[in-house]
């Protein structure tokens, strides 16, 4: 009886057949849930990232848990954002086909204002290759970003669009005007020495006058600091603050009469 009554319900004017979900992309290969994405679109801006169909496969997709995202014929690799794109280039590829990223620049020619070259660093002596990416990425205005794994090239392009529509204060350091930071900014400020340090000489000694009046081996006994942490900071608090002549009893030279 029941199911009766739902097959007159389909027949009536208020039932709408769900339109077929694709299960297969147009080259044939099966759609993964993550591949299908849901990006709302609203004229030209999309709350999602675009994705060229040449990153298919790319493990980096995997990294991308934060903002959805979905393939698009794009002449770039990613598209971040109305204004913003990037290109993935792994080292040992580029090392292969060195010719492969000028080709790709020639077709992204001057779109998009801020265009990232996302490079993975997966080789073991990048230091050739990488001062040569620098430079193109000099002459083509491009912003170099590296990344030593497929997680980390995921988050970064994730980071890209997370911040799209975010005020820069919301990147720019945020400095604490209570005491104790003005006194952690202050020790760490001498060289190799770290906010952990600087926490400990203040936990230690108690306030920095203590800190400043204590001899290197009172230092020395803190933990994690050193001996040369410790004679370093000691230099820092005892040199004087203006340098002696250079030769001594030198004065300043008088106007002739």
């Amino acid at each position: 009886m029941l199911v009766a009554a739902f097959s007159n319900l389909k027949k009536s004017e208020f039932y709408k057949a769900p339109e077929p979900v694709a299960s297969t992309s147009s080259d044939g290969n099966p759609v993964k849930l993550s591949d299908m994405g849901v990006v709302r679109t609203t004229g030209s801006k999309t709350n999602g990232i675009l994705v060229s169909p040449k990153q298919r496969g790319n493990p980096l997709l995997k990294a991308i848990c934060n903002v959805p995202w979905e393939y698009s014929e794009i002449v770039p690799d990613y598209v971040m954002g109305k204004t913003t794109c990037a290109l993935f280039l792994s080292l040992r590829y580029h090392n292969l086909n060195p010719d492969y990223i000028n080709e790709r620049l020639k077709q992204l020619g001057k779109q998009y204002e801020l265009r990232v070259l996302l490079v993975q660093v997966d080789t073991k002596e990048p230091q050739h290759a990488l001062k040569n990416i620098t430079r193109i990425c000099i002459l083509a205005d491009l912003t170099l970003m590296l990344a030593w794994s497929s997680e980390e090239a995921g988050r970064i392009i994730e980071t890209y669009k997370i911040y799209e529509s975010k005020p820069p204060d919301m990147i720019m350091e945020r400095h604490d005007s209570s005491p104790y930071q003005q006194l952690v900014m202050a020790l760490t400020s001498v060289r190799s020495v770290n906010k952990t340090d600087a926490a400990t000489l203040l936990s230690t000694f108690g306030s920095l006058d203590r800190v400043v009046r204590a001899t290197p081996d009172a230092l020395n006994l803190c933990p994690g600091l050193g001996f040369q942490k410790a004679s370093r900071l000691h230099k820092v608090f005892h040199q004087p603050f203006l340098r002696a002549r250079a030769a001594a009893g030198s004065r300043p030279r008088t106007a002739r009469k």
